[in-house]
């Protein structure tokens, strides 16, 4: 019998970026030119990430993974998993 067991997520920073509709160019900088990243249609990107390409649509996040990674992750989800980092 396999007993279940409860486990707490280590914390790690991360960097992330919200897609506002209107900052596609803060999108790709913060990605980086080398990671193709595309516009679809007025509300919707399309980030290329470890799974293939994901569409982030207006007010998704944008985080750096710890391997350097990018992902879209809808604002309840984000709100949910972090809190703003003290410097």
């Amino acid at each position: 019998m396999v007993k279940k067991m409860k486990f707490v997520k280590k914390p790690v920073i991360i960097e992330a970026l919200q897609w506002t509709g209107d900052n596609f160019n803060f999108v790709r900088e913060f990605v980086g030119h080398e990671r193709p990243i595309h516009q679809m249609g007025d509300n919707k990107i399309g980030i290329c990430t470890l799974e293939g390409v994901m569409e982030a649509s207006v007010n998704d996040w944008i985080i750096k993974g710890v391997k350097g990674e990018f992902y879209p992750c809808k604002p309840d989800i984000f709100k949910m998993t972090y809190e703003l980092a003290k410097n």
